[in-house]
């Protein structure tokens, strides 16, 4: 055999090795970012729970010492100028979204598989459905809770709530959540 013959004899099986080896460290990373440590999922959860009860409280708060009547900014308005806003600085997403089959406006209808599934899931009576994702190679919980009719004044930008009672669904928030 020639010299330049061994070489190629030699060095394709080097070639291959070192090609399946980068396949697979890439595929490694690719599974990494895709199934992120349980302890930081659980972190990120509890985040989603601090986040939902402070947005909750706050739109409860608004509606009731700031909501007289019809005129006034409501509440649901002022929450998605404020998620809009912490979407627009990277902290996060989330969303306000109708399960009661009457949107407010088109805004607020579920679009994609994640927030589809959790409307048809809170209008089934659970209060929170999650789902660990994979964007642009980065961990994501995905996660929505249940928003139910706690006042009455909610009827009164919301008329097709009046059949609703209370504690009933009438919406959800979507949170999409880096996982660190």
């Amino acid at each position: 055999m020639k010299k330049s013959r061994v070489a190629a004899f030699v060095g394709t099986p080097i070639v291959a090795v070192l090609i399946g080896l980068t396949l697979m460290q890439m595929t490694a990373s690719a599974d990494k970012a895709k199934k992120p440590n349980k302890r930081a999922v659980a972190r990120t959860r509890k985040t989603v729970k601090m986040l939902d009860d402070v947005y909750k409280t706050a739109v409860v708060l608004i509606t009731t010492h700031y909501v007289n009547d019809e005129e006034d900014l409501a509440a649901g308005v002022a929450a998605k100028a404020l998620f809009a806003a912490i979407k627009e600085k990277g902290w996060h997403e989330v969303k306000l979204l109708d399960v009661s089959g009457q949107p407010y406006n088109d805004e607020n209808v579920a679009e994609d598989a994640f927030d589809k599934k959790a409307v048809k899931e809170i209008k089934a009576g659970k209060a929170f459905v999650e789902e660990v994702i994979s964007k642009d190679g980065k961990p994501y919980l995905r996660a929505a809770t249940s928003i139910p009719v706690v006042l009455d004044k909610c009827i009164m930008c919301h008329e097709n709530y009046k059949t609703a009672k209370k504690g009933e669904a009438i919406g959800l928030l979507s949170y999409t959540i880096p996982i660190e």
